[in-house]
């Protein structure tokens, strides 16, 4: 039994890229990937990558692939509810198969950014998918008032169960947390009894969250500074949970980029060697992206 268990753990070694200290990163090219108003984010599922911005009306459209860049597939869903404007401006997917799905939406109510809106919706994936609305699509709606600025939900695994992890955005308090998924998508806000189930500090300006599983890391995808610069941080997180405040294993900051960072995902199949992030810009807001795992 020892030595298979050792033997199993060997093929893992040999299977992930070997890390201490984590990756550096830099920008292989830059181009533009139109009709998303300004990027937000970017989700993989299943061969499928899944951009979502707030063009005239919060909307999401299909990717594929091939060699270097992203081929539109000629699907589009709005997130509207009746031709009205529902999720303005989305700032997460937490997917999972067989798991509920959330959409999250962080409004801002003034122009200090001192008061904020955040909401998270459980969405038919599927039917959205399907029909390209919210029509019919739209099971519940919560309000994220444990939330101290923003909402960006991401599923993370922690102690064998799947959680929706988020985080806020400012330069105080900043916390992430992480919520029961079942009892989520049946309340009406976050404060409620069983939905918090453990949460930790953070650090400054989180766009977005991606959850490596390979080694339990969560990546904060951040800005330097308030919506500038790109800064991605590493973090163990079930050190983290435990200490209650961020565990680092490495913050790489990407030079040259000096406009607002949304969204990251690792490309399947590339030995976490590459990946893709996303932009508000206009132009130039989608990147390919070198890891290298020391």
């Amino acid at each position: 039994m020892k030595f298979m268990t050792a033997g199993i753990g060997a093929l893992l070694c040999a299977l992930l890229p070997f890390t201490k200290n984590g990756p550096d990163m830099r920008i292989e090219h830059a181009y533009t990937v139109d009709s998303l108003g300004a990027c937000q984010g970017v989700s993989y599922q299943q061969g499928k990558y899944f951009l979502y911005g707030d063009r005239e009306v919060g909307m999401i459209r299909e990717y594929t692939l091939h060699g270097d860049s992203l081929i539109y597939a000629n699907k589009e869903m709005k997130l509207t509810l009746h031709d009205t404007d529902v999720i303005n401006h989305p700032t997460g997917f937490a997917y999972h198969e067989g798991l509920p799905f959330f959409i999250g939406n962080s409004i801002r109510l003034n122009k200090e950014g001192s008061r904020w809106r955040a909401v998270i919706y459980s969405v038919d994936w599927k039917g959205l998918q399907r029909t390209g609305s919210l029509d019919g699509n739209l099971l519940n709606t919560i309000e994220d008032d444990a939330c101290i600025q923003g909402t960006r939900p991401e599923y993370v695994q922690y102690n064998k169960k799947w959680y929706v992890a988020t985080a806020d955005y400012g330069d105080k308090g900043n916390e992430v947390r992480l919520y029961d998924p079942v009892t989520l998508r049946n309340v009406k806000k976050t404060s409620d009894k069983g939905v918090l189930y453990k949460k930790f500090t953070c650090s400054a300006w989180v766009q977005n969250l991606h959850w490596l599983p390979e080694y339990g890391w969560l990546v904060l995808i951040q800005n330097q500074v308030e919506g500038r610069k790109w800064r991605f941080t590493y973090i163990d997180l079930a050190e983290s949970i435990a200490t209650g405040k961020q565990k680092v294993v490495k913050v790489v900051d990407i030079d040259g980029r000096e406009d607002e960072l949304e969204g990251f995902t690792f490309i399947p199949g590339a030995g976490k060697g590459r990946g893709i992030a996303v932009t508000s810009s206009r132009k130039e807001n989608v990147s390919m992206m070198h890891i290298d795992w020391k």
